[in-house]
């Protein structure tokens, strides 16, 4: 599915990278055309099918997009849903859906990724010894 070109892959997976300097915290992006069931649902789903739930804190982050839909979610494991308000995202979402109302998805996912890391850092921090669980590639799928 080429939803982006490759700079913009190049700049996603470069602002994943940098998003997680600083924390502990696994991230990854997930993108798909359609999301055919409830989009937490679907999040969750592609969250298990990237084994995302098997970092050692528990502390992994999924940005998940249907483009054609036009919805996304983000979802966060158990280490972090433990120690966070339940609106811990809302600030993440609004500033990511000022960038995709205007269509600019790429932007929208790399603001999204730096507020992340920002987020994660706060609960999560980076230690010495820290290694990336986690691809850091972009997720493209093709539903089921």
């Amino acid at each position: 599915m080429a939803v982006f070109n490759d700079e913009e892959q190049q700049r996603i997976r470069k602002a994943i990278e940098d998003a997680e300097k600083h924390t502990s915290g696994q991230i990854r992006v997930c993108i798909e055309k359609n999301c055919s069931e409830n989009v937490l649902d679907r999040a969750a789903k592609y969250f298990h099918k990237l084994d995302m739930h098997k970092t050692k804190l528990r502390n992994g982050v999924l940005i998940y997009l249907a483009t054609v839909d036009r919805k996304f979610a983000i979802i966060g494991d158990r280490g972090i849903n433990k120690v966070v308000p339940a609106n811990f995202w809302d600030d993440t979402k609004e500033d990511m859906l000022n960038h995709f109302k205007y269509g600019d998805l790429v932007e929208g996912i790399v603001t999204g990724l730096k507020i992340a890391g920002d987020h994660l850092e706060k609960f999560f921090p980076h230690h010495a010894g820290d290694t990336n669980e986690l691809s850091d590639d972009i997720a493209f799928m093709d539903g089921d």
